[in-house]
């Protein structure tokens, strides 16, 4: 009895989805989880506050 105990529990314990992959891109596909967090990226605004590129003149790290 014992033995089939920890079959069935041996089973159990490998046929969960805990061992998948946890990562997902966009449309739902597993994909490899990536190991660092993507780099933030620096967005500059001009001096009426609207986007613009960071190499302009009067534009400024927001």
């Amino acid at each position: 009895m014992r033995l089939i105990l920890a079959a069935l529990t041996a089973t159990a314990l490998l046929s969960t989805p805990a061992f998948a992959a946890p990562c997902r891109d966009a449309k739902g596909k597993f994909i490899k989880c990536a190991t660092k967090p993507a780099p933030k990226t620096t967005r500059c605004k001009d001096a009426k506050g609207k986007f613009a590129k960071c190499g302009t003149p009067g534009a400024h790290p927001a």
